[in-house]
């Protein structure tokens, strides 16, 4: 052993010097030590056991990946930047380390595996481990599986609600103040509708502190879409500064910490491409809870290619949603739209927001699908309300839209929230044309927003695609269908060759005479 290492009876033996790896493990902790340290050897760790570091009272738990190589001198021990930042670490700090005691929820997750129902005692111990990241991926991949499908009750899931509200920070706006709120359950890519919505709504006087979540398995979410144009990333009281001004925000929930398990869990969904009902209602009712909102508007688009591919299968979940919602005093209104075919003609961050700022700015280019579903999400919350007669919400919201006011507030808004940017124009393009005559009469979503992500979208910003068609058009062959965009070759390249697998990104009959 080196001499340096300290002797077997020295009170230190177990410290290491950290340092930042400089790896991005997103917000799963790790820790890195050599497979031949004084440290690793003397507490017998192994690859992918959970360690505890700690240094000055504080600690974090973290997944231990084992170096081998000359990375590492066998002083030091590199944390990944989730975990160098939950510690609060500087370069050269003392850390001690020893094994992790076992997660004691993990018990009601493999409970859930075999069938058990989760109680309120058992929601409040998952979730709150979630929050103090004492799960690791591999134990959060288990959790999202147990509640994958329909497998998760109205009980079960007022339950994991409650908990995730009490995890985080939580907006009281007064007293009797009604508090409006929208989301919609994704599948859908393009149906980028809140930002439209929120301005035109705050643009009536009313209240709307929205938070939006990242992409879960579509190429875009509204934050990222929002990320474009203004900034996002919210303090608390930012937040709540930006509202009191200007009576909404467009802000990601997980800068604020409402409900902040949440924006964990879907990192894992993500990964899996796995999604829960329960889940998806626990996730959308606690963040709605955690803004302080009352009112609240959610739209289910139903379609073949969609995340929701029946009314049946709707109408359940409409249900849950409304049930949890009013078990936990918020009240649910519940919109089944049309989930046939891509909202707009840009998919990826900002190809949509190019398509919000062409509807608020009422231009030639403007997605008229967009503008009609934003009024009617709009025209909705303007009753739900007060801000108008019941059947007079679409005349307000397309008035509201149409002589500026929208576009006004909406700038506030950006203003507020750190200026109002250009989206982005990615380098690279690619054409797309029919390989024959006919009429457009099928897009597969769920193949679109592959082909999308495959482009780079959402981490490349200004990747995605580009729509020229919609559903029932006649369209000849070399005709432009679509138009791919990267931010690099590779990634076009990559997109390409899965395109050319994926032919059925839309589906051309031909035409009969």
């Amino acid at each position: 052993m080196n001499s340096k290492q300290g002797t077997a009876d020295s009170p230190d033996e177990n410290f290491l010097y950290l340092t930042k790896a400089g790896i991005d493990t997103h917000q799963e902790p790790v820790v890195y030590m050599r497979s031949d340290c004084h440290v690793v050897r003397s507490e017998g760790f192994s690859a992918q056991g959970r360690v505890r570091v700690c240094i000055d009272g504080r600690s974090v738990i973290a997944t231990l990946n084992i170096v081998t190589g000359e990375l590492l001198s066998h002083q030091k021990a590199g944390l990944s930047d989730s975990a160098w930042k939950l510690l609060k670490a500087k370069e050269g700090d003392k850390a001690t380390f020893k094994h992790a005691l076992p997660v004691e929820s993990m018990s009601f997750v493999r409970g859930k595996l075999y069938g058990k129902a989760l109680g309120l005692e058992a929601a409040r111990a998952i979730i709150g481990d979630i929050s103090e990241a004492r799960y690791s991926d591999i134990q959060l991949a288990a959790y999202v599986t147990a509640c994958a499908g329909n497998n998760l009750n109205l009980d079960e899931t007022i339950a994991i609600t409650k908990a995730m509200v009490e995890c985080g920070e939580h907006f009281d706006w007064g007293e009797g103040v009604q508090v409006l709120d929208k989301h919609c359950v994704g599948g859908l890519p393009g149906n980028r509708t809140t930002p439209i919505v929120v301005a035109i709504v705050a643009a009536n006087g009313l209240m709307m502190p929205k938070t939006s979540s990242r992409a879960i398995t579509s190429p875009a979410g509204t934050a990222d879409t929002m990320e474009t144009l203004t900034t996002v990333a919210l303090s608390f009281e930012r937040m709540r500064e930006v509202v009191q001004e200007q009576g909404a925000c467009l802000a990601w929930g997980g800068s604020v910490s409402l409900s902040p398990t949440d924006d964990i869990i879907i990192r894992v969904e993500r990964a899996l491409d796995l999604d829960s009902e329960g889940q998806l209602v626990a996730s959308v009712i606690s963040k709605k809870l955690a803004a302080g909102s009352t009112h609240v508007l959610i739209d289910i688009p139903v379609g073949p290619t969609a995340k929701v591919r029946s009314v049946e299968l709707a109408q359940m979940l409409a249900d849950l949603l409304v049930e949890t919602g009013a078990a936990l005093g918020m009240k649910v209104q519940i919109l089944i739209s049309d989930g046939s075919q891509p909202v707009g003609h840009g998919v990826g961050p900002a190809l949509e927001a190019r398509d919000v700022l062409a509807v608020l700015q009422r231009t030639k280019s403007a997605p008229e699908d967009l503008r009609e579903r934003a009024l009617t999400l709009a025209a909705t919350m303007l009753e739900m309300g007060n801000a108008c007669p019941p059947g007079r919400g679409l005349a307000l919201a397309t008035q509201t839209l149409d002589n500026g006011d929208a576009w006004k507030k909406f700038v506030a808004i950006c203003e507020a929230q750190g200026g109002l940017k250009t989206p982005p124009v990615a380098p690279f393009q690619h054409s797309i044309t029919a390989h024959k005559a006919g009429i457009v009469a099928l897009f597969n979503n769920r193949v679109i927003s592959r082909l999308a992500s495959l482009a780079g979208a959402p981490n490349a910003v200004s990747a995605g695609i580009d729509l020229h068609v919609r559903l029932g058009d006649k369209v000849e062959k070399g005709q432009l269908l679509m138009t791919l965009h990267a931010e690099a070759r590779g990634e076009m390249e990559y997109a390409l060759d899965f395109y050319q697998s994926h032919l059925d990104v839309l589906h051309i009959e031909e035409e009969f005479v």
